[in-house]
């Protein structure tokens, strides 16, 4: 929907990005002889040679050390799947976008044409003196995870898979602003997540740092449980680490009881089965495009409802975080990005929303300007508590 909620069409949508969404703008004209003696040659050989002779003058003298670079190899693009790099190009375009506009950060999109994470990480780490950060976006589960562990050890800047940090940050943050709403405390609860892919990993790990009593994962063959055969390495690590009552079968069983619903799988659930849920409970449904569940049809037995959606109310979105975080990661001169900045990333959100909390709104609006000033105030001092900055 725009401003007016009047339909967006598809003529609309294709104009917006015929001849791309990005372009490269000059900080300073070139109007004169002299302005090209200084930006060009003669004047910027002066400039390479200081930096040949000390490689720190790059961070002053070129854009390499505040620039982001959104990596994508098309494989687990939004919900259309594995459409490859060029089809994935407009996505880390937009994605560029946001980075520019709420955290005034610069940003490339860099589509590879390969899959193999030894591929990948060479690629980056052959360019990591054009770039200060990596974004990876919309990489297939479980190379995800193994690419995003190679690069932070191959390279000494911020690297972060958004699909699983940014989606992990912004449900934490929604929740935080739920309990703050129904007086609730995240060390009494039970959350259920259904989907063990990049986003529903993540969300477990942030939930179980931040102190959530206890986490249920699900794939599309039940409860991850100790024991289940056919599990991976990502999956037994979440069977050894979540599901501390033991629980086996499917979404009914572990859904009876459970205070919180987390939907990051594209599969529906039943209405009946939101019935069984303790009291006051509250479901995010942030399959996107369609939902789990209808929020209205939700609504009836929670007490909030919230989604991936911005045409309904409670929109968890990830452009809540990531440019937040990647600026302070970037102010601060971090040489990763640590779950303690994750979590100082998620109550920031939340404390933005706190002087309107509400249940339909339980998190800021993606649009509020002040959500990723606070959000990278706040990733840059975790960072020093951390000493990961420099």
């Amino acid at each position: 929907m725009n401003e007016d909620s009047t339909p967006v069409t598809d003529e609309e949508i294709f104009t917006g990005h015929e001849g791309g969404k990005l372009s490269v703008a000059a900080n300073r004209p070139i109007s004169v002889a002299r302005d090209l003696s200084i930006a060009y040659t003669p004047g910027v050989a002066k400039v390479s040679r200081a930096i040949a002779e000390d490689a720190e003058l790059a961070k002053r003298y070129t854009w390499a050390e505040r620039l982001v670079v959104v990596v994508s190899d098309g494989t687990a693009v939004l919900g259309l799947g594995d459409i490859g790099p060029s089809a994935s190009l407009p996505v880390m375009e937009g994605k560029s976008v946001l980075f520019k506009t709420f955290a005034d950060l610069n940003s490339i999109p860099l589509v590879l044409n390969t899959t193999d994470v030894d591929e990948i990480v060479e690629t980056l780490v052959r360019l990591r003196p054009s770039f200060g950060a990596v974004n990876l976006e919309d990489i297939a589960a479980p190379r995800c995870f193994e690419l995003e562990d190679k690069l932070k050890a191959a390279l000494d800047c911020p690297v972060m898979h958004d699909d699983q940090h940014g989606t992990a940050i912004v449900a934490l943050a929604a929740l935080r602003g739920a309990n703050l709403v129904l007086g609730k405390n995240i060390v009494d609860q039970r959350v259920v997540i259904s989907g063990a892919g990049a986003a529903g990993v993540a969300c477990a790990r942030i939930l179980q740092a931040a102190g959530i009593g206890e986490v249920t994962v699900l794939d599309s063959k039940g409860i991850i449980h100790e024991g289940r055969d056919g599990l991976n390495a990502v999956k037994q690590g979440l069977a050894s680490s979540t599901n501390a009552s033991g629980l086996t079968g499917g979404l009914p069983e572990a859904i009876r009881g459970a205070d919180v619903f987390l939907g990051l799988s594209g599969s529906t659930i039943e209405e009946e089965l939101l019935a069984t849920m303790a009291g006051d409970s509250i479901v995010f449904a942030l399959s996107n495009p369609d939902p789990e569940i209808h929020p209205a049809v939700a609504a009836k037995y929670a007490s909030i409802v919230a989604t991936g959606r911005s045409d309904f109310p409670n929109q968890i979105n990830n452009v809540l975080a990531f440019p937040g975080v990647f600026r302070g990661a970037l102010d601060s001169g971090a040489r990763a990005i640590t779950e303690r900045m994750k979590i100082a990333a998620a109550d920031a959100i939340v404390a933005v929303a706190s002087d309107d909390l509400g249940p339909d709104r339980i998190v800021p609006s993606p649009l509020d300007p002040r959500v990723a000033l606070e959000v990278a105030a706040a990733v840059a001092k975790a960072a020093t508590e951390d000493g990961v900055d420099t």
